[in-house]
């Protein structure tokens, strides 16, 4: 009786062990399995996210361009504001320049009619005080 049991124990360790053996491979594969789900995943998510850092770098480098563009055609436009400042500036002192020379011309008639008339007054005058 002895050794149907140690045979009966000998069997049942060896199904053990290969148990064990098949439980082990399964653990090896399902690491091996998850590792590679786990890698798969962290790529995707890599991929995702520089997808998204390269199109904040192109917007980001357009933004650029078009401030520098800006920049530029705002110097143009504070260049040209200069520009039409100046030609107002000019034509504003032109106008009070002919007004000027307006009531300068307007003065000199006055003061011609005055004369005149002050003239024409002492030649009556002269007229009148000879002697007949």
């Amino acid at each position: 009786m002895g050794g149907a049991l140690d045979a009966s124990f000998s069997q049942m360790m060896q199904q053990h062990s290969l148990r064990n053996v098949v439980l082990a491979n399964r653990l090896e594969k399902s690491k091996k399995e998850a590792l590679a789900s786990a890698t798969e995943v962290s790529s995707l998510l890599v991929d995702s996210v520089n997808g998204a850092v390269q199109e904040s770098f192109v917007n980001e480098k357009r933004i650029e361009m078009e401030a520098r563009a800006l920049a530029s055609t705002v110097q143009r436009f504070t260049q040209t504001t200069t520009q039409w400042l100046s030609i107002f500036h000019n034509l504003d002192s032109a106008l009070k320049e002919i007004g000027d020379f307006e009531n300068f011309i307007k003065v000199m008639e006055y003061d011609c009619e005055s004369l005149a008339k002050a003239l024409n007054h002492v030649i009556h005058l002269r007229r009148t005080d000879l002697p007949k």
